[in-house]
């Protein structure tokens, strides 16, 4: 905030105590030049833990300490206990990088976060906005003396920030030095302990495959690999979470445990905390006994050094997927011929492939959830005239509404509930500072999902609730006439999604629209809410019978509103009159869009055919599953909006069946696998 908006609401509070003033200067952000500087309420005093991580630093000879905001499993979210650069640097945003010298503290952060970061950080950290690599090894370079060192934990890295980090820095006289203790830890006296709970193991009635099929599996995988692995390494926590079908509360949102895995043709090493594990996990997993399929269990923090003593053997070759296996491992497998490498490992992409189970429970699980999203609509939809809810009292009664459904284990990410322009931020969720009054003169997105022991859920709609202008009405249809284009398309299996995204894009193209996001990711079975390697980008696998994605293309005017319609659909064989092998999405999201948004006159007949059958879908599936909850309010609520659209009216589309052939044949000519 400019220094006279600050001097002004300062001003106004010392010599009128008005409350608005008041309120105003709680929101600024920092200012730094005055002396002394300014801060806000919100921002947190990190002298001493400076203080105190430049002593650890002094022995180790170290001109620079990075900190990275991820956790040793590269995790998309990660524990409070591995929230080290928040602990540093007071900033509590999702993404970010955080470097301390002997004199000078930097936290590198994106767009989102800028705002946040000024009303987090003191005047010990300076804000660098531009967060690629190259400008991180430009700043080390001015700052670190040549010959100078700078040390990072291993752990934290990935093998490609760590390869980028060395490209960048190889010509400068300044080098990396890996220090697999990590600094922060040894200062941060009141870090947060492991969770207590107990690890658990999925109920039979959800689970095909057990945990010895599934090992069993793996390992034909790597006898048919041509290099020959002895071993396998899992890092990534759904790995081990889904090869022996265990889930933990240690990680926010994801019921993931920590852990790794060593797997080779013949033994099991389990690494995990031991004291979680149960006697009656201890039976589950075979643990007393020695053989092919029975799990030795060791402590968490011994995976070096066992896998020290592996790789020393003759003969060994560790596999390993770079996605997600930190430098501190990988460092770890020398000579270069022990080691073998491919984006993901066998694990990740088999578990892509939902069993019969999985799909249907999924499924299941995505009726229950529709029932609790219809609830939140139905209630919006009366008590926002009213004019007391709020972006948070939205997000708080949907989960809610989710805790009532059966097996509920909480929301499966942050929820999204943005009204106007906070809207037009693709990821933000409401605060009690940002929080704004829900009104029917403006568009409402909401982008939820829960958990539960069947399955993980994401959904995201966006209404109106009272008369929207053309211009909103023609953005949200073209974004509903991408969701429908690649929802319907037929495709030869081993597409990849980057081949079709396109089809999402192309109606908001047509009329100069876009998005900054992905088009889709795919999502698990009671785990992560952004299950790789499925989706719509190009390190993305290709599309086999049986995975889910999300489906979410989107159209966002800054300043003003946001739109996003997101769908989750698994793949399914389709019927063509002359090919094999060709597969479609079939959406297991069941609940309708805004009708007062959605203009037919700009859909094709088969979009609205498309459209008319969906919502078939809807009454036929969740009709018996609201009569069986007895909601009967919230079944003519649906009945009401699932009314079916008249083909009259409805005129020829920018989208045209030699549309969709030719980006088939695109997709055709590349990355079929």
């Amino acid at each position: 905030m400019p220094s006279c908006v600050w001097l002004l609401a300062l001003s106004l509070a010392a010599l009128t105590g008005h409350a608005v003033a008041a309120v105003l200067y709680e929101q600024t952000e920092r200012n730094c030049s005055f002396s002394p500087p300014h801060l806000p309420s919100t921002a947190v005093n990190t002298t001493l833990q400076l203080q105190e991580l430049r002593e650890q630093m002094r022995p180790l000879n170290i001109s620079a300490y990075i900190i990275p905001g991820t956790d040793a499993h590269l995790s998309e979210y990660i524990a409070p206990r591995d929230a080290r650069m928040a602990f540093m640097t007071g900033f509590t945003g999702s993404a970010g990088t955080a470097i301390v010298t002997p004199t000078r503290a930097a936290l590198w952060t994106d767009s989102r976060y800028w705002v946040q970061a000024e009303r987090q950080l003191d005047c010990n950290w300076e804000l660098e906005k531009d967060v690629s690599i190259i400008s991180i090894a430009e700043w080390l370079i001015s700052e670190v003396p040549p010959g100078g060192e700078i040390g990072f934990d291993p752990f934290l890295f990935s093998l490609q920030t760590q390869e980028n980090y060395n490209m960048n820095l190889e010509s400068s006289n300044r080098t990396l030095k890996s220090i697999p203790t990590n600094l922060v830890d040894q200062v941060w006296t009141n870090r947060p302990p492991i969770p207590p709970d107990n690890i658990t193991r999925l109920p039979d009635r959800v689970i095909q495959r057990s945990w010895q099929m599934k090992v069993t599996d793996i390992r034909n995988q790597m006898k048919e690999n041509l290099y020959e692995p002895t071993a396998l390494l899992l890092s990534a926590l759904d790995e081990t979470a889904w090869l022996f079908n265990l889930r933990g509360n240690d990680i926010p949102y994801n019921p993931f445990f920590y852990s790794y895995t060593l797997l080779t043709m013949d033994q099991i090493w389990l690494f995990v905390h031991t004291h979680r594990v149960t006697e009656e996990l201890k039976v589950y997993l075979n643990t007393s006994c020695e053989g092919p399929l029975c799990v030795q269990l060791k402590q968490y923090d011994t995976v070096r050094d066992i896998l020290i003593n592996y790789v020393s053997q003759p003969g060994v070759k560790v596999w390993i997927g770079t996605e997600y296996t930190n430098y501190a491992l990988y460092e770890l497998i020398t000579p270069e011929e022990k080691l073998l490498t491919s984006s993901y490992s066998p694990v990740l992409t088999t578990k892509a492939i939902k069993d019969e189970t999985e799909q249907q429970v999924l499924r299941d699980a995505h009726v229950r959830d529709a029932v609790a999203v219809i609830q939140l609509l139905m209630w919006l939809e009366k008590a926002v005239p009213q004019g007391k809810e709020t972006e948070l009292t939205a997000s708080e009664y949907v989960d809610m509404c989710r805790s009532k459904q059966k097996d509920s284990r909480g929301p499966s990410f942050e929820t999204i509930s943005a009204s106007g322009p906070n809207a037009a931020l693709a990821h933000y969720s409401p605060t009690k500072e940002t929080s704004r009054k829900l009104t029917v003169d403006e568009m409402y997105l909401i982008d939820s999902g829960g958990q539960y022991l069947d399955g993980t859920t994401d959904i995201t709609r966006t209404v109106h609730w009272g008369t929207p202008t053309a211009m909103q009405k023609e953005a949200f249809t073209r974004v509903l006439m991408g969701n429908i284009e690649i929802s319907r398309t037929i495709f030869p299996s081993g597409t990849r999604g980057v081949n079709m995204e396109m089809l999402g894009r192309r109606a908001l193209w047509e009329v100069g629209l876009n998005y900054g996001h992905g088009t889709g990711h795919g999502v698990g079975n009671y785990f992560g809410v952004h299950e790789w390697p499925v989706g719509f980008q190009g390190n993305n696998i290709g599309f086999r019978s049986g995975m889910f994605t999300s489906i979410e293309p989107g159209y966002y005017k800054e300043n003003d509103f946001g739109i996003r319609i997101e769908d989750i659909a698994v793949v399914v064989p389709a019927q063509t009159k002359y090919g094999h092998n060709y597969l479609t999405f079939d959406t297991v999201s069941l609940v309708p869009y805004d009708r007062k948004l959605i203009d037919t006159s700009l859909l094709s007949s088969q979009q609205l055919q498309w459209l008319n059958n969906y919502y078939e879908t809807i009454r036929k599936v969740l009709g018996p599953e609201l009569d069986k909850q007895k909601l009967p309010e919230e079944k003519d609520w649906m009945l009401k909006n699932t009314e079916p659209f008249s083909a009259s009216g409805s005129s020829a589309s920018v989208y045209s069946s030699s549309l969709t052939l030719i980006a088939l044949t695109i997709t055709l000519l590349h990355n079929i696998n």
